[in-house]
């Protein structure tokens, strides 16, 4: 049917084959100029920022103190199960400095043997979710970030401002993110470290039970005046 629509508009069928093949093309990872490898997660690349890379090129500030949240995070990662900390505070007592922190000891291999050349990933939801215009489109972009890290297997996520996760994307008929990401979760496929306010979590994690389930809450304080001075 579409075909015949097509023709009767004059519109040549090679060519739009030819067209569809080259948005195609385009959208594939092309190789890399000098034998350098493609990165297997093109879609996290542009949608997120490589932390653990930013570490190794001096892109973060040095954080001092936290020592506590930072091991209770490692202790956490560091599990077979029940491997998805996520980190509840006030908004700037310095949750996303934790995972910075985080990435910089990853850098320096100052961590244990099982989080050693492991890449923490930073994914922005508003960034995932620009740009969707269609019922769909959002899952399954997605759904493609969450098949690179699984495919990856060396990925860690760091989910910002968590509790847009519920909700997000989500129209009539559709998905929202939370439920799309349950089932890597549950099964180990992904790791993820979540942040959000003590508010949010309240209003938005704890009503999805089985989301709740998925992550271990590390509460995050103040730091003190020794601290900070």
């Amino acid at each position: 049917i579409a075909a015949g629509v097509l023709e009767s508009l004059g519109v040549s069928l090679e060519k739009v084959r030819a067209e569809v093949a080259r948005i195609l093309s385009q959208s594939m990872p092309q190789a890399a100029p000098g034998g350098r490898s493609v990165s297997r997660t093109p879609t996290v690349d542009q949608l997120g920022m490589d932390l653990t890379a930013a570490a190794r090129a001096n892109k973060l500030d040095p954080v001092i103190g936290r020592e506590r949240e930072i091991e209770r995070v490692i202790q956490i990662l560091s599990r077979r199960t029940k491997n998805n900390p996520v980190l509840i505070g006030e908004p700037g007592v310095g949750k996303t400095a934790i995972v910075e922190a985080l990435a910089q000891r990853i850098a320096k291999s100052e961590v244990p043997e099982m989080l050693q050349d492991r890449r923490l990933v930073t994914l922005d939801i508003g960034s995932l979710v620009a740009g969707t215009k269609y019922r769909g489109e959002f899952e399954e972009r997605l759904k493609k970030v969450i098949e690179e890290l699984k495919s990856a297997s060396n990925c860690i996520l760091f989910i910002d401002e968590m509790h847009m996760l519920v909700g997000a994307g989500a129209a009539e008929g559709a998905v929202d993110a939370a439920n799309i990401l349950k089932p890597s979760l549950s099964r180990g496929e992904l790791q993820c470290i979540g942040a959000t306010t003590l508010d949010d979590y309240r209003k938005h994690i704890e009503k999805d039970a089985a989301l709740e389930r998925r992550f271990q809450p590390i509460l995050v304080e103040e730091p003190t005046v020794e601290e900070t001075i």
